[in-house]
């Protein structure tokens, strides 16, 4: 399935969800080489607090509820624990989207609309399997959600996410639900259905365990593998075929070669 527009979309950050966000930001500081983060007082409407990382120019979020009754505790709830929340998708024409996903009946949870950052969060049972946020900043390289300056807090042992793993019971409906909202190719490599944008893919993988439909794993373009694999060990990881168990969520590490970002 090929794009229908001139329209251009990236990702850009992924959620993770958490009981408690600080042993999580401990744990994924030490293993990615983190020092610092930005915390957004924005998302308390949601009844949240947040840590925001830069990794290049893409970013990792952990969301941990400070409320009853939120959006994330009930995921938390389903779940049975930690484990991935919402993937954030950056375009150049957010106007584009406001149509298209109004003409296709996706429902819109959440707005923004400032001089300098539009977005809007898509109700999951619109999409399928988990929310989905796209973003408008400008300028394009700017990142409001992170801060300012997150140039100079980028993780020291990877430099980018290149792909989120979503686990669904359908593969093949939700990857042609989200190439029709998103209007991004997809494409079967293997035996995965896989969304392609102008940075990082999507893949739609089945149901790996009990917890329900929703981002299950993230994948790192890694700068210093031997420097994870010590800190993995340090923190009682295991590390096997490249990956860690991390709050729920599988962390899949890659060399630029096996990578398809520029």
């Amino acid at each position: 399935m090929e794009s229908n527009t001139a329209a251009s979309m990236w990702l850009r950050q992924v959620a993770m969800v958490a009981k408690e966000r600080d042993p999580v930001r401990h744990e994924v500081f030490e293993l990615l080489g983190l020092t610092s983060d930005f915390e957004d007082d924005g998302v308390s409407v949601f009844g949240l607090h947040n840590s925001v990382m830069a990794i290049g120019d893409t970013f990792l979020e952990i969301v941990a509820p400070t409320q009853a009754n939120t959006t994330a505790g009930r995921l938390l709830e389903r779940m049975g624990g930690d484990g991935g929340y919402m993937v954030l998708v950056q375009t150049d024409d957010i106007d584009f989207y406001r149509s298209h996903t109004e003409n296709l009946g996706v429902r819109k949870i959440w707005q923004a609309d400032r001089e300098n950052v539009k977005a809007f969060h898509m109700h999951p049972k619109d999409l399928g399997a988990t929310i989905v946020s796209i973003d408008w900043m400008a300028p394009e390289d700017e990142w409001a959600w992170a801060g300012k300056g997150w140039q100079s807090r980028s993780a020291k042992y990877v430099d980018k996410i290149t792909a989120v793993d979503v686990q669904c019971n359908d593969q093949l409906t939700t990857a042609r639900r989200w190439a029709d909202v998103l209007d991004q190719p997809t494409q079967l490599e293997g035996d995965t259905h896989v969304l392609r944008m102008k940075a990082g893919k999507v893949n739609f993988v089945a149901a790996l365990d009990d917890r329900g439909e929703g981002v299950c794993g993230i994948e790192f373009r890694v700068s210093d593998r031997d420097a994870i694999k010590v800190k993995a060990e340090m923190l009682g990881l295991k590390w096997r075929d490249n990956e860690l168990m991390v709050a729920g969520t599988r962390f899949r590490f890659v060399d630029a070669d096996e990578s398809t970002q520029v």
